[in-house]
């Protein structure tokens, strides 16, 4: 077994362990052959495995760009390099990553990202980035807008890992969409985002699975009832972080 399909087997076997109820929704909108991007939401540190590996054999091989500090991790960073996942320098320089990118696609491979750059604590989707939208206006290749949910109920950001059983994940993959090559990449971006919202909408409404008390209303974004923090709330803090990582590269206190 190569080690991809290995790592895949293992995620697998974790999921029937805590006897998650994981759906996909129209995975047929991926493209069997050819390049393609799968651009989804990031709600939880495992909505990169959830995008690659939910829908049934036979299934693409995805290589999803994953910020380049989770590469230097003992564990999980030997599975990501052993799955050929794409490191992207967020805080940095990410044009290292568009050009292996670009590469991936160019030999029929499958890219998948996540256009907001970082976990949504809001569970809301934020301002996406324009590198998807000029990755598929560079290669011609189609970007299929993707919603996860649920994901956030395991592992996410500023909350405690909750590897509880039964949680439902959903998944649902929307059509593939060209981006007109003379469009400006922040209106594209705008409208691929919008795709996305309308997906994870759909999910939302149809998920099966409701909070069990108040207090587990954390993982329902604000708009819906819940408390997790508005978006405005969660941009703030995540400013406050973005702005110390910098500092700590910069060498400053």
């Amino acid at each position: 077994m190569d080690p991809y399909e290995g790592i895949a087997a293992g995620f697998r076997g974790a999921w029937r362990a805590l006897r998650l109820d994981i759906r996909t929704v129209d995975h047929d909108q991926v493209p069997s052959t050819g390049p393609a991007i799968l651009a989804s939401n990031h709600i939880g540190y495992l909505d990169f495995c959830f995008v690659a590996l939910a829908p049934p054999r036979p299934r693409r091989r995805v290589r999803f760009l994953a910020r380049h500090d989770i590469f230097d991790r003992r564990v999980v960073g030997t599975a990501m390099r052993a799955m050929r996942q794409i490191p992207v320098d967020t805080h940095g320089d990410p044009t290292t990553a568009f050009v292996h990118a670009e590469a991936a696609l160019a030999r029929g491979d499958v890219v998948g990202v996540h256009p907001e750059g970082t976990i949504s604590p809001s569970f809301v989707p934020r301002r996406g980035r324009t590198g998807t939208v000029r990755l598929a206006q560079t290669t011609g290749a189609p970007i299929v807008p993707v919603a996860v949910w649920g994901s956030q109920r395991l592992l996410t950001k500023w909350q405690p890992t909750r590897l509880r059983s039964g949680i439902c994940v959903s998944v649902r993959y929307g059509e593939p969409w060209h981006p007109p090559a003379d469009a400006a990449p922040a209106r594209a971006t705008a409208e691929l985002m919008r795709r996305i919202r309308d997906l994870l909408a759909r999910e939302q409404a149809t998920y099966p699975q409701q909070p069990r008390d108040e207090r587990d209303r954390w993982w329902l974004p604000a708009h819906l009832g819940g408390t997790a923090p508005t978006p405005e709330e969660a941009d703030a803090r995540l400013r406050a972080q973005a702005q110390a990582r910098r500092a700590a590269r910069r060498g400053q206190p």
